[in-house]
């Protein structure tokens, strides 16, 4: 028998009443049951912060990161649209950038007040204004997440799916998106790399990407 313990959803350490997501490999023998109960408490308490570019995965990885740790997923720009019943590039084109980074802060801060064992997706611009990263990581029940992909990737993503994204719906060729995406990433890395965990998911598949974030947990 293996001493190493794995499952599709959840494994039973040491009592039956110590759950861990099916993601963890832990050694049976190396892990003894206030350990156990301890990292169970740490993983059920914490509220997953994914911050990163438009197109690095925030959302996919955190339904799938969600799903592992059994944990709610949120989309922040969706719980926007819900709050003031409105897309976001609507609220952008009807009531200017300033507006919407105001409800941004408003209904983030409702979240991250009201959900538990929660995974959250946020917008690419969301920690870069005001003091919004500062606030996410000085709360100890967050972990922010930086999910770092290259300018390369970023690139050859996001010209496929620019129809879809009004930020950069104008940028006709893969030149000019590199050169929008090169000088975003220069004024928002700043941000970015204050998370508690950065990560780089460049050439990693979701359940790649998911896998070494549970690792980082752990």
């Amino acid at each position: 028998m293996s001493t190493y313990i794995c499952s599709r959803r959840r494994v039973q350490i040491y009592y039956h009443y110590i759950y861990i997501s099916k993601l963890f490999l832990i050694k049976f023998s190396e892990i003894s049951f206030t350990a156990a109960n301890r990292l169970y408490t740490y993983i059920y308490q914490m509220k997953i912060v994914l911050i990163g570019y438009m197109g690095s995965g925030k959302s996919s990885v955190g339904k799938s990161l969600a799903h592992a740790l059994d944990y709610s997923f949120v989309d922040l720009d969706h719980a926007i649209e819900t709050s003031d019943d409105r897309t976001v590039a609507t609220i952008f084109a009807s009531r200017g950038e300033i507006y919407f980074r105001k409800k941004e802060a408003t209904v983030l801060k409702e979240i991250l007040a009201t959900e538990n064992n929660l995974v959250l997706a946020t917008g690419g611009g969301t920690p870069c204004y005001g003091a919004v990263m500062q606030s996410l990581n000085e709360n100890p029940a967050v972990h922010t997440i930086y999910l770092k992909v290259s300018l390369e990737v970023l690139t050859n993503r996001l010209f496929q799916e620019r129809a879809q994204r009004p930020l950069i719906a104008h940028l006709e060729t893969k030149a000019l998106l590199n050169d929008f995406i090169r000088k975003h990433l220069f004024e928002r890395s700043y941000y970015y790399s204050q998370a508690k965990t950065v990560i780089d998911v460049s050439t990693l598949s979701v359940e790649a990407a998911t896998e070494a974030i549970v690792a980082t947990l752990y």
